[in-house]
């Protein structure tokens, strides 16, 4: 048996962005797509849950990259403004800060901007715009020659016009050393590069190539669907089963099925086998191969894994409450006195914080169906190191001490007594729900080494037929590079070697 170039029928592990947008492409394509979710909801870590009328998304939350979902949707013959009713927010977001007590706004307008940043640092609001204009350039070369690109080795990577390219990306300097050549500001500093976390990365082992997301931030905003991030992939659902895929939730995998080293499909756990010419998987990376995959195929070690990067977990509180949030925006961080320090305990020295970086996401506020009338819903997360699982008395102890931060930092001394609803989820809880290495939240780690052909490839070295998907393998983190992997994946069938966005006539 050797590789199908054309397939006729596709097998989907995983319900994600990623194996969404796969079925999507696969299906327009005129294959016969199967996605088989393990959960009740398709979505993976972006899912909801529903008590006491409160609804809760309860991962993703930030929309960014509004260009990749049009372009993504373009491609399909799709407009974003069908299926998405995108609100941009103002402000983008509210920080709040430890050390001194001050409250700032970003609006992701440069000129209301750069006032906030003078205010902060002489001489900074002046540098705002060039800096910006600076990660814009960097932004347009990555998404053009490099992040829909598939890579196999060095040379791919490394050829010389995309070498060039390469060191206008300062892609050898990591995040804080990149952005202390701009800026002295410590606080400057934590705007600049609180969204590392959000890679899964830490400033100080991040990729400088990632300022990219100053330019996603400040220039290009923030947006909410009206009735939550779940509508995302709820449309992304229905665009799969309108062009002719097959999603079955509650239907776990327990095999992939391998013929002489060729994909021949799934066993479920329910003995059920199906077969297929190509298998996709976007389950997590680690799980796929270590327990899916038959043992002669697999790809990594566990001294593989052990030297990884994991991306944090996080230790979320989702509250529903009395009354309204005006003390909030819809999006709101409140950052620790000690950066570094609260850093190091996550990636480092895996601890439960001491001086936690929070972030506390208000949607209500923006989106008033998501309560009942004249309450709201609160969504808190803190990273923590992966694999860090709390007991009952420090999970509470935890808890605790992230209720009285907000109450204290955000002025809502009465927010306790207004706890209507809640749940915590935390490293077990994404362990059990997807099959997270470590109950990591996000998935590897965007660190230098663990970039473009450093990443986990989406192509089975040792499997025909076998491809993945997700976080996990090339672009990486987030909805957008998850929307991208699928693009990736499908150019891998394909073999389309080009180094942009999928074309329409590709999907004919």
């Amino acid at each position: 048996m050797k590789k199908i170039d054309n397939p006729r029928t596709a097998i989907i592990i995983g319900a994600g962005i990623g194996g969404l947008a796969t079925g999507i492409l696969l299906a327009k394509k005129g294959v016969q797509v199967t996605i088989l979710e393990k959960n009740k909801h398709i979505g993976g870590r972006a899912n909801i849950f529903v008590e006491k009328d409160f609804v809760f998304d309860m991962g993703p939350s930030w929309f960014l990259m509004p260009d990749v979902y049009e372009e993504f949707f373009g491609l399909i013959g799709e407009k974003v403004q069908d299926h998405l009713d995108l609100i941009r927010l103002d402000p983008s977001y509210r920080l709040f800060f430890r050390d001194d007590g001050s409250v700032l706004d970003m609006h992701s307008d440069v000129e209301r901007d750069k006032h906030t940043f003078e205010q902060l640092e002489i001489g900074a609001g002046e540098k705002l715009k060039p800096y910006l204009d600076r990660t814009e350039m960097q932004y347009t070369i990555a998404m053009k020659d490099f992040v829909y690109k598939n890579y196999d080795s060095l040379f791919d990577f490394l050829n010389l016009r995309v070498a060039l390219k390469g060191l206008r990306l300062s892609v050898f300097s990591n995040m804080d050393t990149y952005v202390s050549k701009f800026f002295k500001s410590d606080k400057i500093a934590k705007i600049l590069q609180y969204m590392m976390v959000f890679l899964g990365s830490s400033p100080y082992n991040t990729t400088a190539l990632y300022s990219i997301m100053n330019h996603i931030d400040f220039n290009m905003g923030v947006f909410y669907p009206q009735g939550g991030i779940y509508e995302i992939p709820k449309s992304l659902g229905a665009l799969a089963e309108k062009f002719g895929a097959t999603i079955r939730t509650e239907s776990p995998v327990a095999k992939i099925n391998v013929t002489d080293g060729v994909a021949t499909g799934v066993r479920l756990e329910n003995g059920e086998v199906l077969t297929a010419d190509v298998v996709i998987s976007n389950a997590d990376l680690h799980f796929t191969d270590t327990q899916l995959t038959p043992e002669p195929y697999r790809l990594y070690s566990e001294k593989y894994w052990n030297k990884r990067t994991i991306s944090p977990s996080a230790f979320i509180v989702y509250l529903g409450i009395d009354g309204e949030t005006p003390e909030l925006a819809h999006h709101n961080l409140i950052f620790s006195k000690d950066w570094k320090t609260n850093f190091y305990q996550i990636f480092d020295d895996p601890q439960t914080p001491h001086d936690p970086s929070l972030y506390i996401c208000a949607p209500s506020i923006t989106d008033p169906s998501l309560a009942p009338s004249g309450k709201s819903i609160l969504f808190l997360l803190v990273p923590i190191a992966a694999g860090l699982a709390l007991d009952e008395e420090q999970t509470q102890a935890f808890r605790n001490q992230i209720i009285r931060t907000i109450a204290e930092e955000c002025d809502m001394p009465d927010l306790e007594d207004r706890i209507e609803f809640e749940r915590v989820y935390q490293v077990q809880d994404f362990q059990k729900d997807y099959h997270s290495y470590m109950g990591s939240a996000f998935g590897l780690s965007h660190t230098m080494d663990q970039t473009a052909f450093l990443r986990p490839n989406n192509t089975h070295k040792k499997i025909k037929n076998m491809y993945f998907v997700g976080a996990n393998t090339n672009p990486g983190i987030g909805m957008p590079m998850c929307l991208i992997s699928a693009e990736l994946a499908f150019k891998r069938i394909y073999n389309i070697k080009t180094n942009g966005p999928l074309e329409k006539k590709d999907l004919e």
